[in-house]
């Protein structure tokens, strides 16, 4: 599944990604210290504990293993034994040791085409075909400048990725969509926010920062391919402790103690980055310095959702299970600001980039139900998606606070949890969902969004796109 979508803007992504150095000694030694692997094998440790009754029949298994390699090669004793014994006959049987000696048969210099002599590599076939797989591979790991960048969080057969991908927008008006790369993430990922705060010096950065079933937030240097680890992490677990069948966790100064479900980047003040939980909490962080500077704790359940206000941007909108949205100034934290009561919980919200004084909620059984994301158009006032766990996609024209459905689609993606309108390519809506495909519908191929809105594109025809 897709949990959650974040576009990148236009000509931030460095053209040719580096490539992550392999962790020195003593940072593996930092990671092991720290436990991470530990809490990733907790659920692991667990059933371990209740299936110790099936050691013998996996060692079994590992001697069927071993005798089924050794017949592959022809091999195969004639003797039967069981335990160790069997594991030792088998692996004689394969005779690794001598795994490395050439067969006296086989000839090593032949007289074949691979003695064929070439006076330049530009003649010899093989090389040059070499060459050409090296260029096409070069030309797909290069982002051009027009390309756009869309980052997924998704989860699959228990693997946590961020997928960057590409869309190449041609002149021709096809898309042609592909992952660029991808980097393992230990939890299961919640939320995500792009942010361009110079974490590693320079005016700006390419990050992402991806809230998860874990209580840390952790922000990942999307220039950087096979990375291994995130760049920092805010919050998290210090220490965990087992006594006996109860476990404890001790929590890193001012860290959130529960999976973090919403994350809202300041783009005005880019080194604020405020967090929402389900342990009741938003906490704002200072990510340049790596801190917690304000903890709110006015919301009396799981908090889903949080936006900073587009034209405000010191307001900070909040929603919650308690059936409630909140609105507060960052810079008096201690107010307790203004609350709206609403009729189920609240999924996701967002401001409305045209006005500074209108948002919309979303929520779990309200008038458009169990709708799970929502997306104003940044180029088109009144103009908003919505996605839904009942798979379709709408479009909806809020004009004089009248909403009414212009378009709906289902853009096979199965529940949709995650719903983004591009900010360099308007009309462009990234979707994700349970069946972990990213989806990108051109909006204004639909014709009453092109009749309603077109004139709010560059485009002098809607162009048909999926």
């Amino acid at each position: 599944m897709i949990s959650a979508t974040s576009w990148v803007p236009k000509g931030v992504a460095k053209s040719e990604p580096a490539v992550a150095d392999p962790p020195s000694k003593e940072e593996i030694e930092e990671i092991i210290k720290s436990g991470a692997f530990e809490r990733s094998r907790d659920g692991e440790s667990e059933e371990a504990d209740e299936d110790m009754d099936l050691d013998a029949n996996m060692q079994g298994d590992k001697v069927s293993q071993a005798l089924t390699v050794a017949d592959a090669l022809g091999k195969t004793s004639k003797k039967t034994t069981s335990g160790t014994d069997a594991i030792t006959v088998g692996l004689e049987e394969l005779d690794m040791e001598h795994y490395d000696e050439e067969d006296e048969s086989i000839e090593l210099f032949g007289t074949g085409v691979g003695d064929l002599y070439y006076p330049s590599n530009n003649l010899d076939p093989y090389l040059k075909e070499k060459d050409d797989e090296d260029s096409e591979e070069l030309e797909d790991m290069t982002i051009n400048p027009t390309d756009s960048v869309i980052v997924c969080a998704r989860n699959e057969d228990d693997v946590n990725l961020l997928e960057v991908w590409i869309l190449e927008d041609s002149d021709s008006g096809d898309i042609n969509m592909y992952i660029h790369h991808d980097i393992i993430i230990p939890a299961f990922p919640l939320c995500t926010a792009w942010l361009d705060c110079p974490l590693k010096g320079g005016e700006r950065g390419n990050f992402v920062a991806v809230g998860s079933m874990e209580p840390s937030i952790e922000i990942w240097d999307l220039d950087i391919i096979d990375e291994v680890q995130p760049c920092m992490v805010l919050g998290g677990i210090s220490e965990k402790k087992k006594k006996g069948k109860k476990k404890s966790s001790k929590y890193k100064k001012d860290s959130h103690t529960d999976s973090v479900l919403g994350l809202a980047w300041n783009k005005e003040y880019r080194n604020i980055l405020a967090s929402a939980s389900a342990d009741n909490e938003i906490r704002i962080w200072d990510v340049a310095a790596g801190k917690c500077d304000i903890t709110m704790t006015h919301h009396s359940d799981k908090v889903q959702a949080i936006a900073w206000n587009c034209h405000a941007p010191q307001v900070l909108l909040s929603g919650s299970f308690d059936r409630s949205v909140v609105m507060k100034d960052g810079r008096i934290p201690e107010h307790s600001g203004y609350k709206w009561s609403v009729t189920a919980d609240v999924e996701s919200l967002a401001w409305d980039p045209h006005t500074e004084h209108s948002f919309v909620v979303s929520l779990e059984d309200g008038t458009v139900k169990a709708v799970s994301g929502v997306s104003y158009n940044p180029s088109a006032p009144n103009l908003l998606a919505t996605g839904s766990t009942d798979k379709m996609v709408k479009l909806w024209d809020l004009s004089n606070n009248q909403p009414s459905c212009i378009a709906s689609k289902n853009p096979k993606a199965g529940a949709v949890f995650s719903v983004s309108f591009s900010e360099d390519n308007p009309f462009l809506l990234a979707i994700g969902g349970s069946k972990g495909k990213l989806q990108v519908w051109d909006t204004l191929s639909d014709a009453g969004v092109y009749r309603k809105f077109g004139n709010y594109s560059r485009r002098n025809k809607p162009e048909s796109r999926s």
